[in-house]
């Protein structure tokens, strides 16, 4: 992690929401899924706001060597978003403690603001991780 990553850095990062972004497509084997709107996912809005935050700091980080994970989410979804229309993310990097790091993160759809509110991540190594998590899956070592 580079000095340079301090509080107060803000980014902007857009998005056009794809068909394939949609309720329906989130999990194609559930037929309730398939049944509902055609309209931006909340799981794909979070992923969103994670890969606003990722792009923000990613420039402070000796990438792809260091990385950072998303490890809390707070904002609601407020309003639905078609196909078509596109998302305007606003990230602020309200503290760094350590390895973690703190977000404010709003988001329009250039009609409605879509969610606001916190996201924090941690950085790590890449490598330390996926060796501890290779140890971590069946077959792994102990």
């Amino acid at each position: 992690m580079k000095p340079a990553l301090q509080p107060g850095l803000t980014h902007q990062f857009s998005f056009t929401v794809p068909p394939n972004k949609t309720v329906p497509h989130l999990y194609p084997e559930s037929e309730s899924f398939q049944q509902m709107p055609q309209v931006l996912a909340t799981g794909y809005m979070v992923g969103l706001m994670e890969w606003a935050c990722i792009e923000a700091i990613r420039p402070y980080l000796d990438w792809p060597r260091e990385q950072s994970l998303g490890t809390h989410v707070s904002f609601p979804h407020l309003a639905a978003t078609p196909p078509g229309l596109t998302v305007t993310v606003d990230v602020r990097l309200d503290r760094v403690d350590g390895r973690r790091l703190f977000f404010s993160v709003t988001a329009h759809d250039g009609i409605d603001r879509i969610t606001e509110g916190t996201h924090e991540r941690v950085i790590i190594d890449a490598a330390r991780f996926n060796a501890k998590l290779a140890a971590k899956k069946p077959g792994g070592a102990s």
